[in-house]
């Protein structure tokens, strides 16, 4: 078993804190954390994003924005991404980060796209794939 996971999108407002979210829930012995590439700092998850795991019984409405850095790349074991430039550029962030940095689509091959300023549908979607690819990565990691 990991011990600790960060989850990676963009403004780390929609995809990356449903993820954390849901990590929280399946994960719950590790820790778990997000961060944006292009991070809107300090601003709360989408309304949409809140709603959607809200309904899940997860709540993320504390959750704030920040930046993905070198030092919280290598505070954490294991390193997920929504789509593969994004892989590509953690890695370029912390060179020392590779092998440990996956798409979470990695392991049945698919991208989760961002759903910002687009309607619930496209949230539904994004958490969907955030799900499955959580889903595939424990089995495929063998993680209880």
């Amino acid at each position: 078993m990991f011990g600790s996971v960060l989850i990676v999108c963009v403004g780390n407002i929609c995809r990356s804190p449903m993820g954390e979210g849901l990590a929280r829930q399946m994960f719950p012995g590790a820790r778990v954390a997000s961060a944006g590439l292009s991070a809107l700092v300090g601003r709360p998850a989408d309304p949409i994003a809140v709603e959607i795991v809200r309904e899940r019984g997860i709540d993320i409405s504390a959750h704030r924005a920040q930046p993905l850095t070198e030092t919280l790349v290598r505070d954490f074991e294991l390193v997920l991404t929504m789509e593969s430039w994004q892989t590509d550029d953690v890695e370029r962030l912390a060179p020392a980060s590779r092998g440990r940095v996956f798409r979470l689509g990695h392991w049945t091959d698919f991208e989760i796209r961002d759903p910002y300023a687009q309607p619930r549908d496209a949230f539904e979607r994004a958490f969907e794939g955030i799900e499955r690819g959580l889903i595939n990565m424990k089995a495929a990691l063998k993680i209880p």
